[in-house]
């Protein structure tokens, strides 16, 4: 029995859709009547390690979520306070984010303090336990923080897959849930006056930040295709460069795709997110390689048809022919599943989505997390 718990990772004020996700599933189990809160952090990243421009919201905190700012990801003596802090209070369950290895130290010395306290259950919520960009030490991080867990959740058989390359305690899937706090869908029309481009004008999407791993190279050199071109089909992007952005500028450049590239480069407010995904026609996933994909989840929520490749766990969630394409990584292919998308038109693949969307549920991810603590 859950009576209690708390989330150790991204919550306000930082942003993003890790916070975003923490604050949501707070919600859902706050709905179930059990106490339930955020412990974020003070410091996640050090200035020199975080590649965008800031790590914190400019948004009003949320009224409705219990949120603790106090993790120092560098200062291991906080570290030994916040996990006594908790220990302290002893939660029925401590679910802990974990996305890249250089935050392992950090909670899983926490964990393992509260952990102590001989009541407690820890379960990860795992993103990513091979990160995209590999670095020296992953693997020794990563067993350290695995060793400190009860239980495991992941959203996709990758990840779930790779989790046993370091572990085999109890795990159980959830596949991501559908976001709904960026509000109601609002018509095409609408989304299009509000950002100034052309009713009548076909638009595709890419969205979220702009790492290597995500191919939006790869995209933009679709672009420059003659199927592409003829159908005078236009790229929006709106993420925030984790990356170095002048190569993407001078491809641009170079592929001559400039006057069909509208650009929009600085984070969007959840509150905005609505206006570029209901502008567009599709959403355009391009990506090298992947585990899961927050986008995806949101693409559903909005009902918007996608176009991912066949990496990772990204095909398991958009059945090929119904609620998008499925494509390999490349140039023509991704150009050609482009194309097929404009041929089959929104209206053929709105059915299949309504009918998908609805096993992504947060109540269906509560319930799971539940249902691991009751096995330890």
């Amino acid at each position: 029995m859950v009576n209690s718990l708390v989330i150790m990772g991204p919550g306000w004020p930082l942003r993003g859709g890790l916070a975003a996700f923490d604050e949501q599933l707070i919600r859902t189990f706050a709905n179930k009547d059990i106490n339930a809160r955020i412990e974020t952090f003070s410091l996640q990243y050090p200035s020199l390690l975080f590649p965008g421009k800031t790590q914190y919201s400019s948004e009003p905190a949320p009224t409705d979520v219990k949120i603790n700012v106090g993790i120092n990801s560098i200062n291991p003596f906080n570290w030994i306070r916040v996990g006594l802090r908790i220990k302290k209070e002893k939660p029925d369950l401590l679910i802990v984010r974990f996305w890249i290895p250089f935050l392992a130290p950090c909670l899983g010395t926490i964990s393992r303090i509260v952990k102590s306290n001989k009541h407690t259950k820890v379960i990860a919520i795992i993103d990513n336990m091979i990160p995209h960009e590999k670095r020296m030490g992953d693997h020794f991080l990563t067993k350290y923080f695995a060793n400190a867990m009860d239980g495991f959740l992941t959203m996709s058989d990758k990840v779930s897959k790779d989790v046993k390359q370091f572990s085999n305690k109890p795990l159980v899937l959830s596949p991501h849930p559908i976001f709904a706090h960026f509000g109601e869908a609002i018509p095409k029309h609408e989304a299009r006056e509000a950002l100034g481009i052309n009713a009548t004008d076909k638009i595709i999407l890419f969205f979220g930040f702009i790492r290597q791993y995500k191919g939006l190279d790869i995209l933009l050199k679709a672009m420059a295709t003659e199927s592409i071109k003829n159908d005078n089909i236009k790229l929006m992007i709106v993420g925030e460069f984790y990356e170095d952005a002048q190569p993407y500028y001078d491809l641009i450049k170079d592929l001559g795709i400039a006057d069909r590239v509208i650009l929009h480069t600085e984070f969007v407010p959840d509150t905005d997110v609505k206006k570029y995904v209901c502008a567009s026609d599709f959403i355009i996933q391009p990506y090298r390689n992947a585990t899961q994909s927050g986008v995806t989840p949101l693409a559903y929520h909005f009902e918007i048809p996608m176009l991912v490749t066949n990496v990772g766990a990204l095909a398991d969630t958009v059945p090929n022919g119904k609620c998008g394409v499925v494509v390999e990584p490349n140039v023509d292919a991704i150009a050609n599943g482009i194309i097929e998308l404009y041929q089959n038109g929104n209206s053929y693949y709105t059915p299949y989505i309504k009918e998908e969307k609805k096993k992504y549920s947060w109540e269906q991810m509560a319930d799971n997390f539940l249902t691991l603590h009751q096995r330890l």
